[in-house]
């Protein structure tokens, strides 16, 4: 690049230079976008209750859900009748007058970000991008691919493997037969959020360990050194997120510790890819 060209793109940068309020101005307008998608994703999953309450919410509280029918199908095929799951001894019961209503508006919201949230990531993706270097922005693309992907992926996991067990866990669970489960609504909603919420949270851990390692603060080496710290700290985040008991702290922990080691080869590829960028440009 000559000299006369480097001026005229260093002028066009100054020229084009937001300031601080330019900047907060324009991340205005994109969580106004954002939450307009969020509302209008609420707004359709209101409609419909019958499939958003009935269907998706109250599924796992029932025997005939997708999960249980084929772990049903599975204990067929081995021949292992404990596989079935053909009993959760609880009712559900709504013990305040305006509960329905309000658990129908926070499921409706739940399910309308959830829905949303590609775009919503998106519409955050673009106030950050342009202020990352060239380079920056050419390896991080499909981020807003992969961010949605992980995250719905994990919420399809919690819903269809963590949840439903261990709501049967749970209903199943009984210190003295005489104590009958009549569990409140809001209690049984907010059990199977949480446990959705979080294992879509819990999957975006190759994503984060891919930007740290670009920003030079994760390396595989240090995640090698280190695994047996993260693995207690792994095991007291899924404690955490998780109900009480040994299998859903389980069952979140382990995808966890695969996430673990996936994230040790992306940071290695991270570091690669960076490494030979460098003796590139050394060459050049």
């Amino acid at each position: 690049m000559s000299l006369r060209s480097e001026e005229v793109a260093v002028q066009d940068a100054e020229e084009h230079e937001m300031t601080f309020l330019d900047h907060l101005e324009a991340l205005r307008w994109h969580l106004i976008r954002a939450a307009i998608a969020v509302v209008v994703f609420t707004i359709l999953a209101f409609s419909y209750p019958e499939i958003v309450f009935h269907e998706i919410i109250l599924g796992p509280s029932r025997t005939d859900f997708f999960t249980y029918r084929k772990l049903c199908e599975l204990g067929a095929h081995l021949n292992s009748s404990g596989l079935c799951i053909n009993k959760l001894p609880f009712v559900l019961q709504s013990r305040e007058l305006s509960s329905q209503f309000t658990m129908h508006m926070t499921s409706s919201f739940v399910i309308g970000l959830l829905l949303a949230f590609p775009y919503l990531f998106w519409e955050i993706w673009r106030f950050i991008r342009p202020g990352l270097y060239p380079h920056e922005q050419k390896s991080s693309r499909g981020a807003v691919f992969f961010v949605s992907f992980l995250f719905l992926l994990g919420c399809v996991f919690g819903y269809l493997i963590v949840a439903p067990l261990s709501i049967n866990f749970l209903a199943n669970y009984q210190v003295d037969p005489s104590i009958r489960n009549d569990i409140d609504l809001s209690a049984y909603i907010s059990t199977l959020m949480t446990l959705v919420l979080s294992c879509g949270i819990m999957f975006e851990l190759p994503m984060i360990v891919f930007f740290l390692s670009r920003a030079g603060l994760v390396s595989p080496e240090l995640m090698k050194l280190y695994r047996k710290h993260a693995i207690v700290v792994i095991l007291i985040v899924a404690a955490i997120l998780s109900p009480p008991d040994v299998l859903s702290m389980t069952l979140m922990g382990i995808p966890l510790l695969l996430l673990y080691e996936v994230s040790i080869h992306i940071s290695w590829l991270v570091r690669r890819r960076d490494v030979a960028r460098l003796n590139k440009q050394a060459t050049s």
